[in-house]
């Protein structure tokens, strides 16, 4: 018999050679997040400029607009996440939703008031969140478990590249129209949109057994693990500190930073995450998930105590480079710790309970921000977000373990065993339920006869 040394590491051998490369479903949600992404860039850093010199809305109006839009998603990445799970399909879902984002993009070049400024981004961010989970499921599946944060962490890098392009674009057709003639920007924006969504048709999918989805497909916590319930506290109290964007980019102009000087900041924010997530999925495959959430929330905590106290210059750009290395230690990693702790429950659904937390907790923080902005005064905004987000760190410290690469190696057998034993336990409750479904049979035969 051999040793169950032996069988790990032919198990560990056979996994990598399978997750040697990207494999193409991951491409093209890849490619399908570059377009997607492009088309958002585009207008988002420059609604701020537009809520506030087009329609002369206050800050508290963005704050409701951008928490609301946020929070949507989120909370919509939740359902959706269930529903992927209940029908057993991933991609007619995530169709629906990167559909209905291009569909709503020309309703802002139409709005006259930010109340339809509102219901344009509610409807744009509905469809985010219809896609989320399943997109985010999909690249669970495909990628095998020891690479999986590198698979995230390519779609981050994708997402981040369209984030670079989009203001780019964005800020050239600005300059070229002016602030009288910029709803064009949001008419143009809808047709990567389009595109995006076209491509989602060429994924490729297995339907998962009845069985299963019946199993795992539930809209609660039943089926996780401690972790994973420990992961969502301290994810909830670090959304309360994670107020909208769009605040950095009214702070960077009220710093001093000109309107196109605050959107080329922000690219700068969208090109070091870019840069920075596949390496970060990579390393969250080696070192664990938590330690790069704590390196992150901490940047994250760093990042608003600069913007509070008002630095100027060349620091504001040191500011949004330091919150794209956040974003890029933070994005991947959450999703994949949010899979990896999911314990029985379906990956879609863990993935959507996790963004619906993130996303009501976002809601609350952004209108926050607003209220903090216009009462008190901006600075408090990021004090606010600081504190929060220095005490979701120590949450984080306190509540989930660490993981090294040595122990997570040592752990891989254990992990095989209790997943030979879930399925051992699964095929039991089958045999069960055919053997019932034969003694109802044979019974109702012995009636008839």
């Amino acid at each position: 018999m051999r040793s169950e040394e032996t069988q790990d590491s032919e198990l560990r051998t056979q996994n990598s050679m399978k997750s040697s490369y990207l494999n193409k479903n991951t491409i093209v949600i890849g490619l399908v997040s570059l377009l997607s992404d492009i088309s958002t860039e585009m207008a988002y850093p420059l609604l701020p400029i537009f809520i506030k010199e087009v329609l002369k809305a206050p800050a508290t109006a963005l704050g409701l607009i951008e928490g609301i839009a946020n929070g949507t998603a989120s909370i919509a990445t939740g359902l959706s996440g269930w529903f992927s799970d209940r029908l057993g399909r991933r991609k007619p879902v995530a169709f629906s939703g990167y559909s209905l984002t291009a569909l709503s993009k020309p309703f802002i070049a139409a709005a006259t008031n930010w109340p339809l400024v509102l219901a344009a981004r509610f409807t744009d961010r509905l469809g985010k969140g219809i896609r989320s989970a399943p997109k985010d499921a999909l690249i669970a599946e495909t990628a095998s478990e020891q690479d999986r944060g590198r698979a995230y962490g390519f779609e981050r890098t994708m997402d981040y590249s369209g984030a670079v392009a989009g203001p780019l674009i964005g800020l050239a057709i600005f300059a070229a129209l002016g602030v009288e003639r910029m709803r064009w920007i949001f008419l143009i924006a809808s047709a990567p949109a389009t595109l995006a969504a076209l491509l989602i048709l060429l994924l490729r999918e297995k339907n998962q057994p009845r069985a299963e989805q019946r199993q795992s497909a539930r809209l609660t916590l039943r089926g996780t693990t401690r972790d994973y319930k420990y992961f969502l506290v301290a994810s909830a109290l670090f959304g309360l500190a994670n107020s909208a964007n769009a605040f950095l980019i009214l702070r960077a102009q009220d710093l001093g930073l000109s309107s196109s000087g605050a959107v080329l900041a922000y690219t700068v924010y969208n090109a070091v995450a870019a840069v920075a997530s596949l390496p970060a999925g990579q390393i969250s495959d080696r070192l664990g998930r938590r330690d790069l959430l704590v390196i992150g929330y901490a940047l994250y905590a760093a990042v608003y105590l600069g913007f509070g106290l008002g630095v100027r210059g060349w620091l504001i750009w040191t500011l949004f480079a330091t919150y794209g290395l956040y974003a890029a230690l933070t994005d991947g990693a959450g999703k994949a710790l949010a899979v990896d702790t999911a314990g029985r429950a379906g990956r879609g659904t863990a993935i959507g309970v996790y963004s619906a937390v993130n996303g009501g907790t976002q809601v609350v923080a952004s209108y926050i921000a607003g209220v903090l902005w216009d009462s008190v005064q901006p600075s408090a905004t990021f004090y606010f977000g600081a504190a929060l987000s220095a005490a979701s760190v120590l949450a984080l410290l306190l509540t989930l373990p660490g993981a090294t690469r040595r122990r997570g190696e040592r752990r891989r057998g254990e992990g095989f065993r209790v997943r030979l034993e879930d399925e051992r336990l699964e095929d039991e409750e089958a045999k069960g339920r055919r053997g019932d479904a034969v003694r109802r049979g044979g019974g109702a035969e012995r009636r008839t006869l």
